[in-house]
């Protein structure tokens, strides 16, 4: 079996092959899709990552370049985007602060770039701290952080 393709394909059906192959008593094949199994759903997981963090980034692009246009819903995609991640890095501990620095230029460039596509503007953005990412307060009103 092509287990590297199984997974990519479908985690769930790689799962029931898996229990095919143990019932079967072909326990060292079961093993290699175990195990590219886990494989596949830590790159998942870490695709999950990149992708909150990215959006995470964008709407805090988003918020520093215009802020007449601030809106309680950026403040929501904000707020989800930061419970999302934290929830990924809950469920895969291997997904940690450190991973999150190792991908934080390349989700920046994609952040910067979605977020002038959705402003139709270029920005004068060319970095984001953590405290901006992860730490600062953000709210609509006379205590926005800007």
């Amino acid at each position: 079996m092509n287990w590297q393709t199984q997974a990519a394909n479908s985690h769930y059906q790689t799962a029931v092959a898996i229990g095919r192959e143990l019932t079967a008593g072909r326990v060292q094949e079961a093993q290699a899709g175990l195990q590219e199994l886990i494989d596949a759903l830590g790159r998942s997981e870490r695709r999950a990552l990149k992708s909150q963090l990215t959006r995470l980034m964008a709407h805090i692009i988003k918020w520093q370049t215009q802020p007449e246009n601030r809106s309680r819903s950026w403040l929501a995609s904000i707020h989800g985007a930061r419970v999302e991640i934290k929830d990924i890095q809950d469920e895969t501990p291997s997904l940690t602060d450190d991973i999150i620095r190792s991908i934080w230029n390349s989700c920046f460039d994609l952040a910067k770039e979605q977020a002038e596509a959705e402003m139709d503007q270029a920005t004068n953005i060319d970095a984001l701290t953590w405290d901006e990412v992860f730490v600062a307060d953000y709210r609509i009103g006379s205590n926005e952080t800007n």
